[in-house]
């Protein structure tokens, strides 16, 4: 690929990647991110995660640590590294139309610049994997998660026509800078940035080079994803972090963050035995879509929708004490087991452990009084509302 390429331009086709299966994947060492001497330079804890050696937090006398790098990105800005994340496009005449074939998402009328949250969904209606679809103009780009991205690539090779193009940006870095004054920075930076909204994206430029901008997050907070050629992302992280309001951030953050704001993660809170509808997940099953069908898993998520739901459904939990309760603990009503802990720990923001539940459908009221098993101990929780901390996207049309 050229120096300083567009990253809307399709360098290669998917059909030049080494395949592997999961088992093989996991086997395989830890890889390295393109940042990753720059993070141990930060004073970064690196640990394995989806396949990557990821930071998890900093060192505290540079004012790390995971409480500090919660608070601070509730407060300021932080930069997350997310580059383990799969960087896909799909191009063709009818690349909507396949991908149709495998997303519950209308993306016929997704407009350019645009994104929009979906599944790639197994027949009986299982989560493959949770991914966002944009429509960069000149193809529909994908970011997937980490560790699904080789069997997700495998999945649309095996599903997608022969016209249709599939690329992964392998070479490309992915940042994410979120926190209430991510936007005074990134602006100030690369100017124009701050006309996005929630769900929008545009090519911007930076130092001579193409970078691509979103404005979503997985954290709550209002912030912007830049996908950068990885020969680049050393500068651009240099240049974000010098910015007084700017610190690095890792997993350990951005895991509670995400927590608080009632975000699942695909292994955890979500996978090939959730569905959907029980992950609470229907706003991203379009009428129109339910309508016409068309997409892997249509019959049996329409059954579960007529039905009146599924017979288990992610809730939130507020816990009592400072005990939190994890993935794993089981839920019970009375001496009743009615579901399991997929995420949980302890709120920097609430001051109170907090936790996500895949519960029977009859305990999911908010207000129901339940119990967690943590330590052999029975552990008062109640269900709340999710999610537990408000999102703080910047809309379309606020002001």
């Amino acid at each position: 690929m050229a120096k300083g390429p567009d990253v809307r331009a399709l360098p290669r086709h998917a059909g030049d990647l080494p395949m592997s299966d999961t088992e093989e994947f996991e086997e395989q060492p830890p890889e390295k991110l393109p940042l990753d001497a720059w993070h141990r330079e930060h004073g970064a804890r690196m640990v394995p995660f989806a396949g990557y050696e990821m930071p998890i937090q900093y060192a505290k006398e540079a004012g790390g640590g995971i409480v500090a790098e919660h608070d601070w990105t509730r407060t300021h800005a932080s930069l997350f590294d997310v580059s383990h994340m799969g960087q896909l496009a799909v191009a063709g005449d009818n690349a909507a139309g396949e991908l149709e074939k495998l997303l519950p998402a209308s993306l016929g009328n997704l407009a350019e610049g645009q994104m929009r949250y979906s599944f790639l969904l197994t027949e009986a209606g299982g989560i493959i994997d949770d991914l966002i679809v944009t429509n960069t103009g000149p193809h529909l780009a994908l970011v997937v998660n980490g560790a699904c991205k080789w069997d997700d690539i495998a999945h649309l090779r095996e599903h997608l026509d022969d016209d249709v193009t599939l690329t992964h940006y392998d070479d490309f870095a992915l940042l994410a800078l979120q926190g209430p004054e991510a936007v005074d920075v990134l602006d100030a930076l690369i100017p124009g940035v701050a006309r996005l909204t929630f769900m929008r994206a545009g090519l911007f430029q930076w130092n001579g080079q193409h970078v691509w901008i979103s404005r979503a997050g997985y954290t709550g907070e209002d912030g912007f994803e830049i996908s950068i050629h990885e020969t680049h992302v050393r500068a651009l992280a240099d240049a974000l972090v010098a910015d007084d309001r700017v610190k690095p951030a890792g997993l350990g953050a951005r895991d509670s963050l995400r927590l608080e704001a009632g975000l699942p993660l695909y292994g955890h809170d979500l996978d090939l035995d959730t569905d959907p509808v029980s992950a609470g997940l229907g706003f991203a099953l379009p009428k129109s879509r339910r309508e016409k069908g068309g997409f892997a898993g249509h019959a049996a998520t329409m059954a579960r929708l007529e039905d009146g739901g599924s017979a288990s459904r992610r809730v939130g939990l507020a816990l009592e004490g400072r005990l939190p309760a994890r993935e794993g603990a089981k839920v019970f009503s009375g001496n009743a087991l009615v579901g399991t802990v997929t995420s949980g720990g302890f709120s920097p923001t609430l001051g109170h452990p907090i936790a996500m539940a895949m519960i029977e459908s009859e305990q999911a009221t908010d207000g129901t009084k339940l119990e967690i098993e943590v330590r052999s101990k029975r552990l008062p929780a109640r269900v709340v509302p999710l999610p537990f901390v408000p999102h703080k996207y910047v809309r379309k049309g606020a002001s």
